[in-house]
């Protein structure tokens, strides 16, 4: 009898998960006709059909939900008995899959773990930006990071720092307008939304009564931090925005502190993890790294001005 291949293997997992060959051969890296000759080579050895085929995609068969839950499992115990002979030293193998938000991705994410990657050559690691919350599990990324009050009630969390959160607006915006009426009018000022929290919430601080604050009207409104930014650096009007997101332009003037006086609730960043038994070194190590750098002096808040009302 021949023997498993693992590829093989590795890759039915990543179908089941993805529910098509397609999307399965874009998070391998590999070509769809590759992995749908592993698939093969599979099924042919252990002699039963893995999948249900239709044009909507793909299905496990009941053969394949028995195979796919031990498999997972017998993956997972072979990563950590690999991991405990490398325990030995602090170099890191294999493979990394973080989902993070965009703008937190691509503003400081990556500046904090590129020397983490360059530390251990042999790891691979893949970053998924999408603001969008992802199920970690089914698409099988190893952490996530989250910015968020609740970071998900079936997955293991561990906070890594917090973000204050700040009402913005151009100085223009501010010479126009008097902040100080926010409180008395929610009408007399224009706002900048973000289409993924209901205005209600956003600007639920406010001491409205829901009728009112439900009728907060956004002159414009993006899925988008930095695009939210750029509209209050612009003039548009006041934003709630993550101080990560808006240090430098309130270091250059070009935004400032509406509400110098008003302490919004931060928001928890938290790493989630799926609630496995054995949780990887290698997610242990990249945790501890993120918590050191972000916990007590986060990046954004060094050198903010006094007038921010935010100094540290």
């Amino acid at each position: 009898m021949n023997s498993f291949n693992l590829h093989d293997i590795a890759t039915f997992l990543a179908i089941v998960d993805c529910g098509s060959l397609t999307q399965a051969a874009d998070r391998l890296g590999l070509s769809k006709s590759i992995v749908s000759k592993r698939l093969k080579r599979l099924e042919e050895m252990l002699g039963v059909a893995l999948l249900h085929r239709s044009t909507r995609g793909v299905t496990a068969t009941v053969h394949g939900q028995a195979f796919h839950a031990r498999a997972s499992a017998i993956l997972q115990e072979l990563e950590a008995a690999a991991e405990e002979i490398t325990d030995r030293n602090e170099n890191l193998c294999g493979s990394l899959r973080i989902a993070a938000p965009v703008t937190f991705g691509t503003m400081f994410l990556g500046k904090l773990l590129f020397p983490f990657i360059a530390k251990h050559p042999r790891l691979d690691v893949a970053i998924h930006l999408d603001d969008k919350v992802e199920d970690i599990i089914q698409e099988r990324y190893d952490l996530a990071i989250r910015i968020s009050a609740e970071p998900g009630l079936s997955l293991k969390a561990r906070q890594l720092g917090v973000c204050k959160r700040v009402v913005v607006c151009s100085p223009d915006y501010a010479a126009r307008k008097d902040t100080a009426t926010l409180f008395d009018d929610l009408f007399a000022h224009e706002y900048i939304g973000y289409s993924n929290i209901a205005n209600s919430q956003l600007w639920g601080f406010l001491p409205q009564n829901e009728q009112n604050r439900g009728h907060i009207h956004s002159r414009f409104t993006s899925n988008n931090g930095e695009m939210g930014r750029d509209a209050a650096i612009a003039g548009m009007g006041l934003a709630v925005m993550p101080l990560f997101i808006v240090a430098e332009a309130l270091r250059t003037g070009q935004l400032v502190n509406a509400m110098p006086h008003l302490e919004l609730t931060p928001l928890p960043i938290y790493a989630v993890y799926p609630p496995t038994r054995y949780v990887s070194k290698k997610v242990r190590l990249v945790i501890d790294h993120l918590c050191l750098a972000l916990g007590s002096n986060p990046p954004w808040e060094q050198d903010l001005p006094e007038t921010s009302g935010l100094a540290t």
